[in-house]
């Protein structure tokens, strides 16, 4: 399930970065999965490896933060209906 979930956010990613020709950076879509701050510092540390003067740690919390939202909200729905 998490790498699905990686797989899918950088797809998405890579869609959003195409949709906006480039001002999204797709790496921010692999830190969309729940596993705070790790999933964010991963893509922070290889967004720094292909160019020094990214910095991404503070943009990749939001969508890792969103991911933990979306967990909770999952878990919470499961819990009412089973």
């Amino acid at each position: 399930a998490f790498c699905f979930s990686t797989a899918g956010g950088v797809l998405m990613g890579k869609l959003m970065c195409w949709i906006t020709k480039g001002k999204i950076n797709p790496l921010i879509g692999a830190a969309g999965v729940s596993a705070v701050p790790m999933a964010a510092r991963v893509a922070h540390n290889e967004g720094k490896k292909w160019n020094a003067d990214n910095y991404l740690l503070m943009h990749a919390m939001g969508p890792n933060v969103a991911g933990v939202i979306g967990s909770a909200v999952a878990a919470g729905f499961l819990l009412a209906v089973f």
